[in-house]
């Protein structure tokens, strides 16, 4: 199993994330956890490209600083919605260690988290959702609330992910 933390950069997280407080706390206890039985943490930026402010050297591109990487763990970066996309060459270096278990967390819940989801069940893998350890904002259709409980109530279980409480997710990170 591996740990995948989407997106969680600096320029996005902050109190405009549905239950902020509560995605926080979570997102350090699955690091401290996983870090503590040595599954590996990888880590997703999105990249907007030079000039938009959300690229690599910018600093809003930065991880948020409750959740820095380790210097040993790796980091991947995309250009589009799902991490596992050609580009990034995550889902390459997942397939060479013959990686089934991904657990994921991060933000945009209805947008990179969604499209990371969906894209990891087509390629086979075995997706974990701890519950609020994803997150995102209002939008003009759906608050934040809606769009967490649209996505971790309603659409992923049962089709793309095991959704599962927090205390679950921990206990699945303990026992590999």
């Amino acid at each position: 199993m591996v740990l995948l933390v989407v997106d969680t950069q600096k320029g996005i997280v902050d109190e405009r994330l549905y239950a902020f407080k509560k995605f926080v706390r979570n997102i350090k206890s699955l690091l401290q956890v996983a870090r503590e039985q040595g599954i590996e943490v990888i880590f997703v930026q999105h990249d907007d490209g030079p000039g938009a402010g959300f690229s690599i050297g910018d600093d809003e591109f930065a991880v948020y600083s409750k959740f820095q990487p380790l210097p040993t763990e790796r980091r991947f970066i995309k250009t589009a919605c799902s991490a596992f996309k050609k580009e990034s060459g995550l889902l390459e270096y997942l397939t060479a260690k013959g990686e089934k278990d991904v657990m994921v967390c991060g933000i945009m819940t209805d947008f990179c988290i969604n499209a990371t989801v969906e894209a990891g069940f087509e390629h086979g893998l075995h997706i974990i959702v701890p519950a609020y350890a994803n997150s995102t904002q209002d939008n003009a259709y759906m608050t934040g609330e809606q769009s967490y409980r649209y996505y971790n109530e309603f659409l992923w279980p049962e089709r793309y992910a095991d959704c599962v409480p927090m205390d679950t997710a921990l206990e699945l990170l303990k026992k590999i």
